[in-house]
């Protein structure tokens, strides 16, 4: 057998009960032994004294364990309805497919509702208390969406039901541990002694009534109330048996525990025999005592019927049940009965009756309203497992209710450790715009917050340990995004077309930010709006493609008189005359010059686009397509001869700016085209198409694999001597191209 040991922790007395249930449902009592407080170190169901009250549970533990001959280590608590909350909710749980509910869904139901009516008490909670579950009851199980008395072994597509939770403040909690701990003893299960009560007094058949359990002890009444088969409310009024034994400690002249005898003797015998503080002995007729009482059993009397009526809507019960030593207190019945428009025989004491399936081994005990409680704390076991653990988060020692499902997280939560400080945080993102469309450039990810417990490595997903060390340090946060303009597609891939001097030049598209050009190495800022500009200034033109404009001729946008400030959108016509050419440097095929216009005051980027389209007519830049593909083998030897061969900039106007970007060789066209056949590698090429030639155009004629280099330089060599890039071609050259060996 598996003895439950339970502890009615009263006002007055503490009780403690060792037992254990048969297969049948009987309870069979094996040891029970009162023992009361020696001063009054409890009030109103509220530890005061935690030393004196964990001396009082010691001496009852060791009395059991003697009686037992077994050594208790776990007890089962309720505690008193001192600032009780109650929350009534609905929850369902839906499976994937129909299934049969077993006893374990049904646990996992109650948990769901007590989780959830824990975040609805926290939104109305308007004290400074923070409250703890101490006990639930099922109010109606519904079968898809049908109301059923019980769920297991039916097939459902869905459970739910209304449950009412009960919690009680931090203080009232920690009191009982604090108490059962220094008495040697762990909490194995802790419920509410309403619902302690209510499970032994009201069987189950009874709950279709409109019934009220009043638990009078000694420092609080408890109030449950059923109706349609469920429990539908707890309550408590801080008013019981102490006020009546405090009123004959003034009248009789005695100490508190002489007037508790007092009372108890009232309610057993026709006269009470005491000594008051002189020592002198009385003896009076009972009904003195319950002259004295009177006033107090009616206004207690009063107090309860009122709170009946609040939980059951404003109206009164078809009966009540009193329970508890306080209830015994002659007149205190009827009283209640009158109160609540009640026949006297609908308000009756519960003892003996509703202990039926209990059994005492001990012979000397007596079936009595003052053991319901105790016997409905160690009942209470075998339906509600629904105790608390402790663990230490960051040295602070925390309670948290345990749902057979808590992990760190859990933990953090109720310690109040901030949500983003335990996920990796990204650094600050960047919000803008391209072109009207919203844009978010996300930062760098952090590091995940460092999980310890007990000194190992976990997861906020690690399952807790009672009386774990929890340890956890913030996550940090990522670095900040960082976003320049030459990451922007539209900028590397977007660009506008205009036909100079009847030949179609593809540039770049200009980026303009918050009304402003601004370079490739722009960072983004928050909120910048960014637009990619369609149009060029016939300087701008100029200057990607690296010509010196001879300012004395006419300058024609579309056949109409322009200067150099002149805007050109796409596939304008541009008609010019230019002094000469300037030959670029390559590098990585990125335009980095700028140039200050008068009708912008900005600096403008040019950077590398895309390459001109080849078509009928249409010149192909040729150094731009062929050096992107030899960069790396040709860069030293190409940037010497650029070098050599640009204008020098004292020579340059002066509102220009040396230029590095590769340039589009357009010339002044001719009235006709002119053809030259040269020899490359033994094999004649015919170059057509243009005026004149150089070197790099044979790329665009023969099949060259400018891939194969792997490190080695290439040979360029025109009629038996090395040539240049940039030299001009001949009819009848001899050209040889190759890969010099290293």
């Amino acid at each position: 057998m598996n003895n439950v040991f339970g502890l009615d922790i009263g006002t007055r007395n503490v009780v403690g009960t060792v037992g254990y249930q048969t297969d049948d449902k009987e309870f069979v009592v094996t040891a029970q032994y009162v023992r009361e407080h020696e001063t009054r170190a409890m009030l109103d169901g509220q530890i005061h004294d935690i030393g004196r009250v964990a001396k009082t549970i010691k001496e009852v533990k060791d009395e059991l364990e003697k009686q037992t001959g077994q050594p208790l280590e776990e007890v089962c608590i309720a505690a008193a309805g001192r600032v009780l909350k109650t929350v009534t909710t609905h929850v369902e749980y839906e499976y994937a497919q129909e299934s049969v509910v077993t006893g374990e869904d049904v646990h996992t139901l109650n948990l769901l509702g007590i989780e959830k009516a824990q975040e609805e008490l926290k939104e109305v909670n308007d004290t400074s208390y923070k409250f703890y579950c101490v006990g639930y009851s099922t109010v109606k199980f519904f079968l898809n969406n049908e109301v059923f008395i019980s769920l297991e072994g039916h097939k459902a597509n869905k459970i739910g039901e209304d449950i009412i939770v009960t919690f009680l403040p931090e203080d009232v909690v920690d009191g009982l541990y604090a108490a059962v701990g220094q008495a040697g003893l762990s909490v194995a299960n802790m419920t509410l002694e309403p619902i302690a009560a209510i499970n032994v007094a009201i069987p189950e058949n009874y709950r279709m009534l409109n019934i009220a359990l009043v638990d009078v002890g000694a420092g609080t009444s408890d109030i449950s109330i059923t109706r349609d088969g469920s429990i539908i409310a707890y309550g408590m009024i801080p008013h019981a048996g102490d006020e009546m034994t405090e009123v004959i400690v003034q009248h009789f002249l005695v100490d508190f525990n002489m007037a508790e005898s007092i009372k108890l003797q009232s309610t057993t015998s026709d006269t009470v025999t005491y000594k008051d503080i002189m020592s002198i002995e009385h003896t009076i007729p009972a009904q003195d005592v319950w002259d004295v009482a009177a006033p107090v059993v009616d206004n207690i009397a009063q107090e309860v019927s009122a709170k009946i009526r609040e939980l059951n809507g404003d109206k009164t019960v078809s009966a009540s049940f009193v329970v508890g030593g306080g209830g015994k207190i002659h007149g205190f019945t009827e009283k209640l009965a009158e109160d609540l428009d009640l026949p006297e025989e609908r308000v009756a004491l519960r003892g003996e009756e509703v202990l039926g399936d209990v059994t005492f081994e001990q012979e000397d005990i007596k079936k009595d309203p003052l053991l319901v409680t105790p016997i409905g704390i160690c009942l209470n076991y075998y339906d509600q497992r629904n105790n608390f653990i402790m663990v230490r988060f960051n040295g602070e020692r925390i309670k948290l209710y345990d749902n057979n499902r808590l992990t760190i997280v859990d933990a953090a939560l109720q310690a109040g450790f901030p949500n983003d400080e335990l996920f990796p945080k990204r650094g600050t993102p960047i919000n803008f715009t391209v072109n009207g469309v919203a844009r978010l450039v996300r930062g760098e990810a952090g590091e995940g917050a460092v999980v310890t417990m007990n000194g190992k490595p976990a997861s906020i997903n690690t399952p807790l340990e009672p009386n774990s060390e929890i340890v956890i340090e913030p996550s940090t946060a990522g670095e900040a995004a960082e976003y320049k303009i030459s990451q922007l597609d539209e900028y590397n891939h977007s660009v506008i077309t205009f036909v100079i001097n009847g030949r179609k030049v593809s540039c770049p598209r200009f980026v303009q930010v918050n009304g402003r050009l601004e370079p490739e190495d722009y960072s983004i800022r928050e909120n910048d709006v960014i637009e990619t500009r369609n149009y060029y200034t016939v300087r701008q033109i100029a200057q990607f493609m690296d010509l010196v404009i001879d300012t004395d001729q006419m300058i024609f946008v579309n056949n109409e008189e322009a200067d150099l400030d002149t805007l050109v959108y796409e596939n304008f016509s541009v008609e010019w005359k230019t002094d000469e050419y300037g030959v670029a440097r390559i590098d990585n095929n990125n335009y980095n010059d700028t140039q200050e216009s008068d009708s912008d005051d900005a600096s403008v980027l040019a950077e590398q686009g895309a390459n001109s389209t080849e078509s009928d007519n249409t010149a192909t830049r040729t150094s731009e397509q062929m050096m992107n593909q030899v960069l790396d083998e040709l860069h030293d030897e190409f940037a010497k001869e650029a070098e050599a061969s640009a204008v020098p900039e004292n020579e340059l106007p002066e509102n220009e700016l040396p230029k590095n970007d590769i340039q589009e060789e357009i010339h002044e066209e001719d009235s006709s085209e002119n053809t030259v056949t040269v020899i490359v590698n033994g094999e004649p090429v015919e170059l057509s198409g243009k005026d004149t030639y150089i070197f790099v155009d044979i790329f665009t004629h023969i099949s060259f694999d400018l891939q194969a280099g792997k490190g080695r330089a290439i040979a360029t060599v025109i009629n038996g001597r090395d040539a240049q890039f940039s030299e001009e071609l001949h009819e009848g050259d001899k050209i040889e191209l190759y890969w010099k060996e290293n």
